[in-house]
């Protein structure tokens, strides 16, 4: 499951499996609190029969953290107490932007792609996850 944090919006992404190549764009979830938020997801990772959580940290272009950095981990550590499963923490630079792109080339108007930027955003960074598992599986 791929989380893409946010102080209003939360998108949430599933994959089948390790080997999936795309993952699917789930839902968003309207951000209140940590725990609010950490509770939604372990409902919606027990229901889907989740393994592993990834929270992406937003990491400026310069590579140091900031405000956003600390939501995210304070979520994610809600996350893993509220789930009991691995969270880990996956760098998510750019995936926002990347999901504005592939929403503007399909035509989504601005004013309609509202939570819908969060679910993409949160695909993206479970694939890119998932494809640094299967380069890391393939190279050993």
């Amino acid at each position: 499951m791929g989380i893409d944090p946010g102080t209003k919006r939360v998108g949430v992404a599933i994959a089948e499996d390790d080997d999936a190549m795309l993952a699917d764009a789930r839902a968003t979830l309207a951000h209140v609190s940590h725990a609010d938020t950490a509770r939604q997801i372990a409902e919606l990772a027990r229901d889907e029969r989740i393994g592993e959580i990834v929270v992406g940290l937003p990491i400026g272009l310069d590579g140091r953290e900031g405000l956003s950095s600390r939501h995210a981990r304070a979520l994610a550590a809600a996350v893993e107490q509220a789930t009991k499963l691995p969270v880990v923490l996956w760098d998510e630079r750019m995936t926002s932007a990347a999901a504005h792109r592939a929403l503007g080339a399909s035509n989504v108007s601005t004013r309609n792609r509202k939570g819908k930027v969060d679910r993409i955003a949160a695909a993206l960074l479970l694939e890119s996850y998932l494809d640094a598992v299967r380069a890391r599986r393939d190279r050993e």
